[in-house]
């Protein structure tokens, strides 16, 4: 079988035929010596055989093997993992866009298992999860010293079946518990909206498969006369490296979109901008906040530091590492961070995040009217007559679409409306 390796800039992954010689390039590099190596895998079989021997239950030499595997990959970084034969089937099948379960993403922060966002309109999104929830059980399991791989494999189930999850929430005194009925989750990654109003486009992308790209090529050539781009990735946990790139790509005509710098110099990799694959120039604004991880993090970043939008929102997850899943038989591979990477201006936001040009909280626009304000109407010699004429006329009320955001939608999202008005001052700055 063809040896694959899987670039992943968030929590989903992409194949990529590649050959498997890193194992070589490791041991030429290393600064130990021969016998020092030799001594330290000696240590290692004797470690092997003796639990095998005398520990308490029968345990085979296989369960050993890949419990340790497990454990050095967990104490390198909070990215890094082994995957087994579930595992690693889980992983190619969120590329499609569709899978069973509850509808998050996952990661590990400060060594708790937290919530990077639920998948909009998901089981879990429908029952209230937020980004920020620290999980503590899942059903009656403690999360204490459990792997990202073993709470999603805990999390999956039948569709239809029950899961309790109990969170801890910022501002909130006790734990909570969530129910939540599982079910096979479909990713809608791309949905494209009119703000009519001010002919503006809404483009929503939740995550990055590999339906990204296409999907909102073909939204900003469906919308040719707008006067800007309203970019929502709040909540989006990332996804596929490549559909970041072109997504940029789409707003950007030259220059560096993202690097990558690792140990290994082979890893080192430019992704620029290509003339050819741009669409629209208009004015853009870039919606983020802390559920925008990894992938999102590039584009928004990369968008920020070509000064082709204003970001707005809320600092986003600060994930900037390079996973790679390499195989190490059919069925099984490794998780390994290889790499971190750097947004066009040389900054990394691994740990920091993207932090917004304007930052704004989540909420909705406060619009109370002043009651001790007098206005002409009200005043006791008003003229009239153009008033009556306005009221004489029939109001021509215009059918709503489900891909039109109206006025009482935009009151409900402060941040929504801050980067309409963003893209109103820059339309001012054009003209």
């Amino acid at each position: 079988m063809k040896h694959i390796k899987i670039a992943t800039f968030g929590f989903v992954a992409t194949l990529v035929g590649a050959s498997l010689l890193l194992n070589t390039t490791v041991f030429a590099k290393s600064q130990e010596t021969r016998s020092s190596r030799l001594a330290a895998l000696a240590k290692y079989t004797r470690v092997v055989g003796t639990i095998e021997k005398y520990y308490v239950d029968d345990i085979n030499i296989s369960a050993i093997v890949n419990k340790s595997i497990d454990g050095l990959m967990s104490n390198l970084d909070a990215h890094s993992s082994f995957l087994d034969k579930k595992g690693f089937k889980s992983l190619k099948i969120q590329t499609d866009g569709e899978f069973g379960g509850l509808g998050i993403t996952v990661g590990m922060r400060k060594g708790a298992l937290t919530i990077i966002s639920p998948i909009e309109g998901t089981p879990a999104d429908k029952a209230g999860v937020k980004a920020g929830d620290i999980i503590l059980k899942i059903d009656n399991l403690s999360t204490l010293n459990m792997t990202i791989d073993e709470a999603v494999s805990h999390m999956r189930g039948k569709p239809k079946t029950k899961i309790v999850l109990t969170i801890v929430r910022k501002g909130e005194a006790k734990p909570i518990k969530i129910h939540i009925i599982r079910d096979i989750i479909k990713i809608d990654s791309v949905y494209a909206k009119m703000i009519k109003k001010d002919n503006i486009l809404y483009l929503r992308v939740t995550s990055f498969d590999k339906k990204v790209v296409r999907k909102a090529k073909e939204a900003l050539l469906k919308h040719k006369n707008i006067k800007g781009i309203i970019l929502d990735l709040r909540n989006n946990p990332g996804g596929l490296l490549n559909q970041a790139v072109g997504l940029v790509d789409l707003f950007v005509d030259n220059g560096i979109i993202v690097s990558q710098k690792g140990r290994d110099k082979a890893e080192d990799t430019k992704y620029d901008a290509t003339p050819a694959n741009t669409i629209t120039k208009v004015p853009m604004s870039v919606l983020v906040n802390g559920g925008s991880a990894s992938a999102s993090e590039i584009v928004s970043g990369s968008l920020q530091d070509h000064k082709r939008a204003v970001i707005i929102g809320e600092k986003t997850f600060g994930k900037g590492s390079v996973q790679v899943i390499l195989p190490i038989n059919d069925t099984e591979a490794l998780r390994l961070t290889i790499a971190r990477y750097y947004l066009p201006s040389g900054r990394t936001i691994q740990a920091v995040g993207v932090i917004p040009d304007v930052e704004v909280a989540a909420g909705i626009v406060p619009h109370k009217v002043n009651e001790f304000l007098i206005k002409e109407k009200e005043l006791k010699k008003h003229l009239k007559g153009e008033l009556n004429k306005i009221s004489k006329k029939k109001i021509k009320i215009e059918k709503v679409g489900k891909n039109i955001i109206t006025q009482e939608d935009v009151l409900k999202d402060i941040q929504l409306k801050t980067a309409i008005d963003a893209i109103k001052i820059l339309s001012i700055g054009n003209k």
